[in-house]
C-alpha cells in the first residue's frame, strides 16, 4: 500500500530509514531491506531472540538496536528463519514515513473499512473485553494450566493484535474478493498480488503425509500447492493460544481457527482436515493420525519431569548457595539476578518483572529449574563451575518461545 503511494519501496534499505540500525554483520547490515524483513530469510533462526524480546519491558527501539546481538546460524537470504522482530522493525517504519503509528494506519486503513469493530490492534486490557477466551498450556504438566495474557505490544505488529473468528471472515472475504469488501476496494489486487509472491523457500521436499510438494513465504503469508490448488496461511502463536487463517482463492475458500491450548497441533489438523474435505482428498482422520505420537510424546516428558523432581532431595550443592547468587549476564539479553532463599535459589529476570525461576539442587551438580510461569517450562541445567567459583550458568526456555538457550555469565 506504501509503495503503491510511492512513500516506500520493499528494495529500500533498512538503513535508509534507521542509519543506526545494524544486524549481527556489516554486509547483511548494508544489503537488507524491507523485503527482508517481511520474508524472514536475515540468517536467524526461527524465534531467535524472542525470550529477550517477548513480554518484557524492553522498548521496540530497544528491541531494534539489540537486533545486531543476533548471530545468524545461516547464510543471508539463503535460509528462512521466523523473526518477530523483523516484522516490528518493518512497522517501525510507517511512522516515519506516514507520521502516524502504526496501529493507527492499520486501524484507518484496514480495520474500520473491513467492520473489525471488535479487534483490538494492541494486546492491552485483553483480558477485560467480553468473551475472551482464558490463555492454558498442557506444557509441563498432565494437566490444563491456566497461564498470564501475553503483552506483545513492545513486539507489536508481530502478533500483537486480537480478533475474533467474525471480524477474520471480513479479512477473509477481502483477500478472497482480490482486495475489496463489499463492493469497496480496500486495497489494489496489484499491491495485495504482492503479498502472494514468494520470496523465501520454507521446503521443496512432497510431504510424506499432506498433498503439498512445494512451501515458500511473501510478504508475511505462507503459500503453498494442496491437492492441487494454491493456498495461503499463516498462523499465530501466543501464550496459550494458537491460531490459522487459510485461504483458498481458487476453492472461494476461507478458514479461520482459533484455540486456546498452545501445547497442540489440532488447530492445523483441523485446517487440513478442513482442506481435505472442500478439495476433494480422499478421507484420513488427520487428528487421529497425529494424536498417538503427540500422547507418546507428552508422556515422555512428564515422566522426564517427574524423575527429576524425585532427585530433589537433601543433597548440598559442591558450594555454597552464597557462591551462585550474584548477578548474571548475556550480551543479548542482559542481566538476570540469582539470589539464595533457604534451600533453593531464585533467578529475576531485570526486564522480565513478571517472571521469575526456582533452582533446586538434585545431584551430580544439576539443578531442576522450574520458571513460575508454566509455559516457559521445567528443565535440568548445570552451572559451570572453575575451582570454586562459579562461571555460568545455561537456561533453555520452552521452544514456544525461542529453540535455543540462553548462557548467562557471572559478574558479580
Amino acid at each position: 500500500l506504501l509503495e503503491k503511494e510511492g512513500k516506500i519501496s520493499l528494495d529500500d534499505p533498512v538503513t535508509k530509514y534507521f542509519p543506526s540500525y545494524r544486524l549481527y554483520d556489516s554486509n547483511s547490515t548494508r544489503l537488507v531491506t524491507i523485503r527482508d524483513m517481511l520474508s524472514h530469510h536475515i540468517g536467524t533462526k526461527t524465534f531467535e531472540g524472542d525470550f529477550t524480546f517477548w513480554n518484557t519491558s524492553l522498548s521496540r527501539e530497544e528491541i531494534m538496536r539489540r537486533m545486531r546481538y543476533l548471530k545468524p546460524p545461516f547464510h543471508f537470504r539463503q535460509e528462512f528463519g521466523y523473526c518477530n522482530s523483523c516484522f516490528l522493525t518493518a512497522g517501525q517504519i510507517i511512522p516515519i514515513v506516514t507520521g502516524e503509528s502504526w496501529e493507527h494506519f492499520v486501524q484507518t486503513h484496514f480495520l474500520s473499512p473491513l467492520g473489525m469493530d471488535q479487534t483490538l490492534v494492541l494486546s492491552t486490557g485483553v483480558e477485560n473485553q467480553p468473551d475472551v477466551a482464558t490463555p492454558y498450556t498442557t506444557s509441563y504438566s498432565d494437566r490444563l494450566n491456566k497461564v498470564p495474557y501475553d503483552n506483545w505490544n513492545n513486539l507489536a505488529p508481530a502478533a500483537s493484535i486480537v480478533s475474533n473468528v467474525n471480524d477474520l471472515s471480513h479479512w477473509l472475504f477481502m483477500q478472497l474478493d482480490s482486495g475489496r469488501y463489499q463492493g469497496k476496494e480496500i486495497i489494489s489486487w496489484k499491491a495485495l498480488q504482492k503479498t502472494r509472491l514468494a520470496n523465501s523457500w520454507v521446503n521443496s521436499v512432497k510431504s510424506p503425509r499432506l498433498p503439498t510438494h512445494f512451501v515458500g513465504y511473501g510478504l508475511g503469508l505462507f503459500m503453498a500447492d494442496y491437492a492441487g490448488r494454491q493456498i495461503y496461511w499463516h498462523t499465530g502463536g501466543a501464550g496459550g493460544m494458537v491460531s490459522n487463517v487459510c485461504f483458498v482463492p481458487e476453492a472461494h475458500l476461507g478458514i479461520a481457527i482459533l484455540t486456546n491450548n498452545d501445547n497442540q497441533q489440532f488447530f492445523e489438523e483441523l485446517r487440513y482436515q478442513i482442506l481435505d474435505a472442500y478439495l476433494g482428498v480422499p478421507y484420513i482422520n488427520r487428528s487421529q493420525e497425529e494424536l498417538p505420537n503427540f500422547k507418546t510424546r507428552a508422556s515422555a516428558e512428564i515422566k522426564e519431569i517427574n524423575d527429576w523432581k524425585a532427585r530433589v532431595q537433601s543433597s548440598a550443592p559442591e558450594l555454597p548457595l552464597s557462591a551462585y547468587a550474584g548477578v548474571y549476564t548475556n550480551r543479548l539479553y542482559g542481566k538476570i539476578r540469582i539470589s539464595g532463599e533457604k534451600d533453593q535459589l531464585i533467578i529475576h529476570y531485570d526486564t522480565k518483572p513478571d517472571l521469575s525461576a526456582t533452582l533446586e539442587y538434585m545431584d551430580h551438580g544439576e539443578w531442576l529449574l522450574t520458571y513460575n510461569n508454566i509455559l516457559y517450562g521445567i528443565f535440568k541445567v548445570k552451572f559451570d563451575i572453575s575451582g570454586t567459583r562459579v562461571q555460568s550458568l545455561t537456561t533453555p526456555q520452552n521452544p514456544f518461545v525461542e529453540y535455543d538457550p540462553y548462557v548467562f555469565s557471572k559478574v558479580q
